[in-house]
């Protein structure tokens, strides 16, 4: 369901700004503090096209797409699903 929706915020970028190179990636698997989860590239003709896509995707996929943390402490684990913030 997730990279269905990252899918389909690839081509509204693409659609949106007539871009022909996009990409998004979203990791899976465990990750530490600090470590990048996901990465979203665009190759415009310009940078402000590109940074404003980009700053669209980051967007579109904190509104949209179904992601889900497991959160692991001292306290023990447990799941944190919705919208996150950078």
């Amino acid at each position: 369901m997730a990279a269905k929706k990252i899918a389909e915020i690839g081509r509204e970028i693409r659609e949106k700004w007539q871009l022909d190179r996009v990409a998004i990636a979203h990791r899976v698997g465990h990750l530490e503090i600090g470590e990048a989860s996901i990465v979203i590239a665009v190759g415009a003709p310009h940078r402000r096209q590109a940074f404003e896509a980009c700053e669209y995707a980051i967007n579109r996929v904190k509104q949209t797409v179904p992601i889900w943390k497991k959160e692991v402490t001292e306290d023990g684990e447990f799941w944190i699903e919705g919208e996150f913030s950078a």
